[in-house]
């Protein structure tokens, strides 16, 4: 007959090779799950620029976007023509002001007037969020660039090359705007 002590190191012997299995697996399934997060992303970008090629007016149907002000939450009063959540991104015409936009467009304003006034070339998105401390990843690069091809429709930006962005001309000759 077995002893008791025996029998207990084969019972943990038999506990810890499952344990070891369960998480090769659970390894297996992590790195398989981030593999299928990234594909998803890549699918809702193309989706994305799929909406916006067939769109009937040329890709400006997304008006509108949901950014809450962190800063509304303070309780300070915020001037008359600031922006709020959900505000569209107006054409831009000579004297209006940067407060018009929400603050991730004056953030992209900011970034790009001080490129151009330290004479430096144009920005990518993907700069652009790692300027901004974001990861440089898809989802968060595309909102970026979905953002600047806005205010590139609108004339506050120029894209001198593909995916480039920087100040329109109009836009940098008035000084900052805000």
């Amino acid at each position: 007959m077995p002893s008791v002590v025996g029998l207990l190191e084969q019972r943990e012997l038999a506990a810890r090779c499952r344990v070891d299995g369960l998480r090769e697996e659970a390894d297996r399934i992590q790195a398989e799950l981030a593999v299928a997060e990234l594909e998803w992303q890549e699918w809702m970008i193309a989706r994305r620029r799929v909406d916006a090629v067939m769109a009937p007016d040329g890709g400006s149907t997304a008006d509108t976007e949901d950014v809450p002000d962190p800063r509304a939450a303070g309780g300070t009063s915020a001037p008359r023509d600031s922006a709020k959540p959900k505000s569209q991104v107006p054409v831009w015409r000579e004297g209006l002001a940067w407060s018009v936009l929400s603050v991730d467009y004056q953030r992209i304003l900011q970034a790009l007037s001080d490129r151009d006034r330290l004479h430096q070339g144009p920005l990518t998105c993907q700069e652009m969020s790692v300027m901004f401390g974001l990861d440089a990843v898809p989802a968060k690069v595309e909102a970026l660039r979905s953002k600047a091809k806005r205010l590139v429709a609108r004339g506050w930006l120029a894209e001198p090359a593909p995916g480039r962005f920087m100040l329109a001309k109009a836009a940098a000759a008035r000084g900052g705007g805000s």
